[in-house]
């Protein structure tokens, strides 16, 4: 039978020629690697298939026996890496290699640096997959048949990796893939048997299928050549820890988690009981560049009895571990398991639990015994640890000791302080953690609620990150001493108060309750009420919640993402012992007297971080005051 050739010329994908040019110069050093990403990818089509078997057996085509075959040309210049997986059709071979379908990809660019070192790692993060071919080859050619699809349905892609790619239908008797690279001119290392061995033992070693390549010793006459197989083919996870090196663990990492740098850390048991299986999980040591988009998928991968299953098996893990890469191997899940079953599956819920325990217990470890690399790892992945709070209510105690804030006390924007932390330096007879949300970690510091915290010497948590707004809902004590915003209800301190202040603050209250029925007549359409407070020391006024108010911050955070917020209106609080207030006191002109009390009340809008309903208004009144001082 004929083959319709239809063969075309199309253009890479713009990111794609950004890809290619900073991989060819950002990673020359690493350059070994393309060998290893094409083996894994190898491995990834052989896996899909098995999976995709298991409903429909005619995928096998008559060859169950899964291998990887490594090649290599001295003459003709090339390495030819062959698997006999689940391959691609024209379609798929367009949208996997001529386009880069990963969300937040523009955000990735405009984060490269120049540096080509930090940009490697970078690189490391976003993945680096088919592409790094180009890191030594001038010319790729790909040769691919999807399992199931007629021998005429063969794919050639080929490419100079220089910003355009031929595609042609081509006849090809087996399923999977075929990737030929032509090597350049200075790459002749690779074109030796015992270099390429020695890249797939550091590399593939563990990759669980046969890794075969052609003998090099010469054979007898008439024979074809022989080939042997170059890897040990075994499960990592399967063998005794004690027979694994750290390097084993660490390349084993780098082949399921797609990236070049070694993990922070990990760990290898097996469970037995009522249910056996292996968990083989690992903590990356930098957050993949798409964290935080919509469509990122979790990173475990999921095997029974050593027969791989599916990945990134997102009931396995939950959603703020996202970041955990690795392996799960069960013995009792039966081999047709679907991810319709996976999400009502007692056994699998189970894992989930102990496996979920497990990453905390390590990272509770790291906190206590290598508190650098805790830091490290609350850098990366701090922000997304916070979800634990709102999702994992069975850890939320485990998850709290975790956590890693900002206060009063801390350098700069550096989150170093603990639960746990803050507790121990309690003062004597304070009952709460003190907090503050804001907008921004300057917001926060600066903010006017402060003032009285900052003068007895009272430690105050600053949240600015949109997950901190659930901090005190969702953890309402911690070691039993209860959550308090700074910015919610009356704050009692006098229990840090000597009996001459508290004379000195009745003294004040008591001379201000006429001016403070004035203000309430006058503020009573922008306010719910006007109290004393003694919670300023240096500002005349502050805005606060009542106990059970939405927090201002939140209220904004939440019209910003579309819903409906009801507006309740805050309390004024005024110093009694502020110029302003006294010089209030004494205003006998009733429209002055509103001028300076909407100011007031305007001034704490803005240092709220809040804005103005009319800021020329604002504006206008107080150039008015100012003229006639």
């Amino acid at each position: 039978m004929s083959v319709e050739t239809h063969k075309e010329n199309l253009g890479f994908q713009a990111e794609v020629k950004q890809l290619l040019d900073l991989m060819i110069h950002s990673l020359y050093s690493h350059k070994e690697i393309f060998l290893r990403e094409l083996i894994s990818n190898a491995s990834d089509a052989i896996d899909r298939l098995r999976f995709d078997a298991l409903a429909d057996p005619s995928l096998y085509e008559r060859d169950a026996e899964f291998k990887i075959h490594v090649a290599y040309d001295k003459d003709a210049r090339t390495i030819t890496i062959s698997d006999n997986g689940i391959g691609m059709n024209r379609q798929e071979v367009i949208e996997h290699i001529g386009t880069i379908a990963k969300s937040g990809t523009r955000e990735f660019f405009k984060s490269l640096t120049g540096d080509k070192q930090k940009d490697a790692n970078l690189i490391g993060q976003f993945g680096v997959g088919f592409y790094s071919t180009f890191v030594v080859a001038d010319k790729v050619t790909l040769t691919t048949r999807r399992a199931g699809a007629p021998e005429t349905e063969g794919v050639r892609w080929e490419s100079e990796g220089q910003g355009e790619y031929s595609i042609e239908n081509v006849e090809k008797p087996t399923r999977g893939t075929s990737i030929t690279l032509h090597l350049r001119p200075d790459e002749n290392e690779f074109l030796s048997g015992h270099r390429l061995r020695e890249i797939i033992r550091k590399y593939s070693d563990h990759i669980m299928l046969p890794i075969l390549m052609q003998k090099d010793e010469a054979t007898e006459e008439g024979k074809e050549q022989e080939d042997e197989v170059v890897n040990r083919a075994s499960a990592l996870w399967t063998r005794p820890k004690s027979e694994i090196t750290e390097q084993e663990y660490n390349e084993f990492y780098q082949h399921v988690a797609h990236d070049f740098t070694d993990p922070l850390a990990h760990f290898h048991s097996k469970m037995e009981g009522t249910q056996e299986y292996t968990l083989l999980l690992y903590v990356p040591s930098q957050a993949p560049f798409d964290l935080w988009t919509r469509e990122y998928h979790h990173g475990i991968k999921l095997y029974v009895r050593r027969v791989f299953i599916m990945d990134d098996a997102e009931k396995l893990m939950p959603r703020y571990l996202r970041f955990i890469r690795g392996v799960i191997d069960s013995n009792d899940l039966p081999l047709n398991v679907s991810r319709e079953i996976l999400q009502q599956n007692r056994q699998i819920d189970q894992i989930r639990s102990n496996a979920t325990k497990k990453v905390l217990g390590l990272l509770s470890d790291i906190m206590k015994n290598d508190p650098e690399k805790y830091e490290h790892f609350w850098t990366e992945f701090g922000r997304v640890m916070k979800e634990g709070l709102l999702e994992d209510r069975a850890n939320r105690e485990t998850i709290a000791k975790l956590l890693r804030f900002s206060t009063t006390l801390s350098a700069g924007e550096k989150q170093d302080t603990s639960l746990e932390t803050y507790v121990s330096r309690m003062k004597d007879g304070q009952d709460s953690i003190y907090y503050l949300v804001a907008d921004s970690h300057a917001a926060a510091k600066n903010s006017p609620l402060l003032e009285i915290f900052k003068k007895k010497g009272l430690e105050v948590l600053l949240l600015s990150d949109p997950l901190d707004h659930f901090l005190g809902t969702e953890l309402a004590e911690f070691d039993g001493k209860k959550l308090q915003s700074v910015s919610k209800g009356e704050i009692d301190l006098s229990k840090f108060t000597d009996e001459k202040e508290k004379e000195e603050q009745q003294k004040t209250a008591d001379e201000a309750k006429d001016l403070l029925d004035r203000l309430k007549g006058t503020l009573s359409e922008r306010v719910k009420d006007v109290r004393i407070t003694h919670r300023l020391t240096s500002s005349p006024a502050c805005l606060v919640v009542d106990q059970y108010g939405i927090d201002p911050s939140l209220k904004r955070l939440l019209e910003a993402s579309g819903q409906k917020v009801p507006h309740d209106k805050q309390i004024l609080e005024i110093n009694p012992q502020h110029p302003i207030i006294n010089r209030m006191k004494n205003e006998s002109d009733e429209q002055r007297f509103g001028d300076w009390a909407n100011v007031l009340f305007e001034q704490s809008v803005l240092s709220s971080g809040e804005t103005l309903d009319d800021p020329v208004d604002f504006v206008n009144r107080l150039n008015n005051l100012l003229a006639n001082l």
